[in-house]
């Protein structure tokens, strides 16, 4: 039991969450949401009694997020649950240092727990972004480390905060500490000796205590193919597992493959990564047609994504799809956004850069590559996911 929440003389409070996970490429760090829920009794998460012990895939996962920005726990619980009657065995949660740790040697776990405790309640196993190096950005870190360069990242503090969250969940069984990767070094290509040492060290020391969690870094594919950065996955593909993202898109985040095409794709990285398991972190297909998506489309992907996978089942690590639910395009376009003291602006700062036109598609993009609607309504994809799945199994 991770935690629970108390109520008492019918006050209310407040508790976080991560549930809109805001695209990584546009603002270089995902936002976690403010929720407020009325709570009348209380309330316990995962009992041990009413753990889910289906069978599931624990390779094969989904990120899990809500049509919406504010939430229930009975709706959360909910949504937790019908995400885990696909047959998946596995789910990211996003956390970072600056929530984990606001104040040095002082953890909250306030928003952590609900998510692990979710997980932890249908069975799923975690893979754990914590975010060193996202895209062409780092951190984020919480203020009292600053607004440190790479090479002056403490290795120290490092590990004491990943250690702190792998002894606290132990359903975390693969942590990502740096995501785009290949958007950090394209014009700093100098400084990646900097990150091998500081990946090595700490990946060492963690290993001491944690020997069973694997670490490995991430890349996105369709950017290394497009941009032509293979040289940068190839140095830095240390670790257990290279993980990859991948959406079928240009560099104007257009889609502009067939899913044919897209497996090609796929299965360029045997040819990068030939040595290693290899692992899909956030692979998504979008079905908004302002940026050349639709159902049919999404669902054809899915259906020869999971034939790629079987026929290559003992070459990875896992296989997550990115995401649940569409959402609404309030809740994906650029905007400035209130957390505790702290205005961040969502939108900037990004190795997307700010051109208005590629931002703009993003969005639509990932506003929509959901396998259920903004109403709810569940599209092709989902029941070509959960077949595929269960054919799995």
């Amino acid at each position: 039991l991770y935690f629970w929440i108390n109520y008492q003389n019918h006050n209310f409070f407040t508790f976080f969450y991560f549930l809109i996970f805001m695209d990584k490429r546009i603002i270089g760090i995902i936002i976690p949401v403010i929720a407020i829920i009325a709570v009348s009794s209380v309330l316990f998460i995962t009992p041990s009694s009413e753990i889910i012990t289906n069978k599931n895939n624990e390779n094969i996962g989904l990120v899990i997020n809500s049509p919406s920005s504010s939430i229930s726990l009975q709706q959360l619980d909910k949504i937790f649950t019908d995400a885990s009657s696909t047959g998946i065995g596995r789910s990211n949660v996003y956390l970072f240092w600056n929530i984990i740790e606001p104040v040095e040697g002082k953890f909250d776990w306030s928003q952590s727990d609900i998510i692990m405790g979710l997980n932890e309640k249908n069975n799923h196993k975690v893979t754990l972004y914590f975010s060193i190096i996202n895209g062409a950005t780092l951190g984020p870190f919480p203020d009292w480390i600053g607004k440190p360069t790479l090479n002056g990242i403490n290795e120290d503090e490092l590990v004491t905060v990943l250690d702190a969250i792998l002894s606290r969940y132990h359903i975390v069984d693969s942590v990502i500490i740096a995501g785009e990767t290949e958007s950090q070094f394209r014009y700093n290509e100098r400084f990646i000796p900097v990150y091998q040492e500081l990946f090595s060290n700490v990946y060492d020391r963690i290993k001491e205590k944690h020997s069973d969690v694997k670490f490995g870094n991430s890349f996105a594919l369709h950017q290394v193919i497009n941009k032509n950065l293979k040289n940068i996955v190839n140095d830095l593909a240390i670790g257990d597992f290279v993980a990859f993202s991948y959406t079928p898109t240009d560099n104007l985040n257009e889609i502009n493959k067939t899913p044919e095409e897209s497996i090609l794709e796929l299965n360029q990285i045997f040819e990068i990564i030939p040595n290693k398991k290899i692992a899909f972190f956030e692979i998504s297909w979008s079905t908004s047609d302002f940026v050349n998506g639709d159902s049919i489309s999404q669902q054809n992907f899915i259906k020869k994504l999971f034939n790629f996978y079987e026929q290559n089942e003992s070459k990875i690590e896992f296989l997550t799809w990115y995401r649940l639910y569409d959402q609404e395009s309030t809740s994906c376009v650029a905007k400035e956004q209130k957390i505790g003291d702290q205005t961040i602006t969502v939108g900037g700062g990004s190795s997307m850069g700010t051109n208005e036109y590629v931002i703009e598609r993003l969005n639509h993009y990932n506003c929509n590559a959901g396998l259920v609607d903004v109403n709810q309504n569940y599209k092709l994809g989902w029941n070509e996911f959960k077949t595929q799945i269960q054919m799995l199994n």
